[in-house]
Parts: C-alpha cells; sequence; structure tokens
C-alpha cells in the first residue's frame, strides 16, 4: 500500500481533515484492574462505579493490569507485523470478498472515504454451521496465510484471553447499571459475531489530507483496543467538540463503548466518536477486538433501565442485518453516507 500516491479517494473532506497539531488529551479515564484477580467483593464495587463514570463521561476508558498475559499481547503483534511484511501477492491470497468478509483488505471505506490503511479480519471463535448472519449473505470462515508459522497459533490465543477480559468489562458494565452481573453475557453466548482486526497504517505522504480511520462510531457493544507506541488515536472530547489525541499507555487496552451499549443503557452511556490519524515517517500497528453479539440479537434498551420518566429512546432493531449492512458498507463505496454511522432506529426524545 505504501506505494499508493494519494488519489483522491483518500481525502478528506476540509473540515475532516486533521489539524498540523493535535493536543494531547487530559484526564481519560486509566482504570487498574487488578481487585478483579483476587475478586474483592468491595473492589469489585468500586471498580464497576469507574467503569460507569467514564462511559458516561468519555465512552472510552483505559485499562491497566487486565489479566491478558503480555507474552499473548507480544507474539500477537509479532504475528502482525509478519503479515503485513509479507510480499503484496502473498496477503492477496487470503484477501477477502463481499460474501466473505474475513481476511486481508487495502480499500476501507469510512464514512465513503478510503481510509489510508490495510487490514487483515478473523473470528476468534469459528462459528457453528451455517457460518453466517441473519441474511444468509455474510460467511464467516477464516482465511489463514500460508507459510507463516506461528500466525493462527498467536491469533487463536489471543482471542481467547482477550475474549475473557471482554467478558469481565462487560460483567463490570451490567453492575454499574445496577444489573445482575451476568445481565448481558447470554447476548453473547451463542454464534457470536465478534472479531479481531490486524490494522496496519503505512507512512503516509500527505497525513494532512488523509486519515487512517475517518470519524465514526463503533457500532458493536465493546472494543478493546491494542496500539502500538506511535500512536495517533484522536477522541472527540465532549465538553468543547475538540479532537483530542490518546496517549499510548504500555501495557494496556483501550476500551470503546459501542452504540449497542448505548441503546441497552438507553443513552446513560454514550459511544465515543474517534478516529485515526497518520503521519510521515512511522507505521503504525494496532488491534481492535470487536465485541459483538450474536446475529440474531434484537438491540433494544433493557427493560431495567426504562421507565415512565426514562422512557426507551430507541426502537429494536436486527443487529445481524444492521452488521452485515455495515460490513459490506466498509468494503465498498456506497451511494449513501449514512451506512457508516449508528442505526436510524434512534428515536430521541424532542
Amino acid at each position: 500500500m505504501g506505494g499508493l500516491s494519494m488519489d483522491q479517494a483518500f481525502v478528506q473532506a476540509p473540515e475532516h481533515r486533521p489539524k498540523a497539531s493535535v493536543a494531547e488529551a487530559d484526564g481519560i479515564p486509566v482504570i487498574d484492574l487488578s481487585p478483579l484477580l483476587p475478586a474483592d467483593a468491595d473492589g469489585v464495587d468500586a471498580l464497576a462505579a469507574e467503569v460507569g463514570r467514564a462511559s458516561r463521561d468519555w465512552g472510552f476508558f483505559v485499562v491497566v493490569r487486565h489479566g491478558v498475559p503480555a507474552e499473548v499481547v507480544a507474539r500477537a503483534a509479532e504475528a502482525q507485523r509478519a503479515f503485513f511484511a509479507l510480499p503484496p501477492d502473498r496477503r492477496a491470497a487470503v484477501a477477502r470478498s463481499e460474501a466473505a468478509p474475513m481476511g486481508y483488505y487495502a480499500s476501507e471505506h469510512t464514512k465513503n472515504v478510503r481510509d489510508w490503511k490495510e487490514v487483515f479480519d478473523l473470528v476468534p471463535r469459528q462459528p457453528p454451521p451455517p457460518s453466517a448472519v441473519a441474511d444468509g449473505d455474510l460467511v464467516f470462515d477464516n482465511k489463514w496465510p500460508d507459510d507463516l508459522p506461528g500466525f493462527r497459533e498467536a491469533m487463536e490465543e489471543y482471542g481467547e484471553a482477550v475474549e475473557e477480559l471482554a467478558f469481565k468489562l462487560l460483567e463490570l458494565i451490567a453492575r454499574s447499571l445496577g444489573l445482575r452481573p451476568d445481565r448481558l453475557h447470554g447476548f453473547f453466548k451463542d454464534d457470536q459475531t465478534t472479531f479481531i482486526r490486524l490494522n496496519h497504517y503505512p507512512p503516509c505522504p500527505s497525513p494532512d489530507l488523509a486519515l487512517g480511520v475517518g470519524r465514526h462510531k463503533d457500532a458493536g457493544a465493546l472494543t478493546v483496543l491494542y496500539q502500538d507506541d506511535v500512536g495517533g488515536l484522536d477522541v472527540r472530547r465532549r465538553s468543547d467538540g475538540e479532537w483530542v489525541r490518546v496517549r499510548p499507555v504500555p501495557r494496556s487496552f483501550i476500551i470503546n463503548v459501542g452504540d449497542i451499549i448505548q441503546v441497552w443503557s438507553n443513552d446513560r452511556y454514550e459511544s465515543a466518536e474517534h478516529r485515526v490519524a497518520v503521519n510521515v515517517e512511522k507505521e503504525r500497528f494496532s488491534i481492535p477486538f470487536f465485541f459483538n453479539p450474536a446475529s440474531h440479537t434484537m438491540v433494544e434498551p433493557l427493560e431495567e433501565v426504562v421507565s415512565d420518566e426514562s422512557p426507551a429512546r430507541y426502537n429494536p432493531y436486527n443487529w445481524g442485518e444492521f452488521f452485515s449492512t455495515r460490513k459490506n458498507s466498509n468494503f465498498k463505496k456506497l451511494d449513501v453516507e449514512n451506512v457508516q454511522i449508528k442505526p436510524c432506529q434512534h428515536l430521541r426524545d424532542k
């Protein structure tokens, strides 16, 4: 991809182009999850309250001492770099298609502008047949590169460890909403649509015109993000609408609250708008783990958080149908932009 010239497909509209310098974000919640490990009841309650505040005020937070072994993360990061170092024809041999969206791709679009990156998508657990989402069109079969020793094992090990963390976070979010700890687990037990993405952002000749990923909110439940030390993740600050840079924290994960959590919480929590900036000199790598429910899930505000005083602000929508549309819209440029934004079933009180 690095050999591509800056054609118009990558160029952001003037109002969405990154500024020459972006301020570093202050006050981003950094949450130590170590009280989960010995399962200290008081510590867990305090953690849940912290997670709740961060989800309400920021829509994302950083976790440290999270229980995912450093060597597991290191093996995944090393395997990721090895894959993107393969010759183009070897990467193209595991290219994804519109009907089978797992694998390699270099023409991702966000809001109909091409992203300056290349990706490799995989599912951490192979769904049972038929491995498709609700509309029957998307087949979730992994494409593993040949002759890349240890790649599959590293990714499967990483997926298993991060999924364990994701369920712990899901429990903390449920507790923070005053729900029983396993209230949300059932949505993820069967036929998850969770997937892992390996992102590679090559150096960009015109980082003032392009973005690694354009502005967006994550459509799923939670995103657990590993990023290297290069930096480039920006979040839109709620207080003033300005973009601020998230400084990489060693041995951490960034947790994004997704649209599904926003709907389940009936707007008590809000997903964060974010983007990825690129630079002229350094390539950047990241690994988001998109924790998504089963395709048959009907997403709507949870009955426990709805009342006469706080009526449901969203109509139910089918996650599988929405997810397949979202996947296809990322795959190719469509005639309309709003396939990239949150589901239009929102019914906000006026």
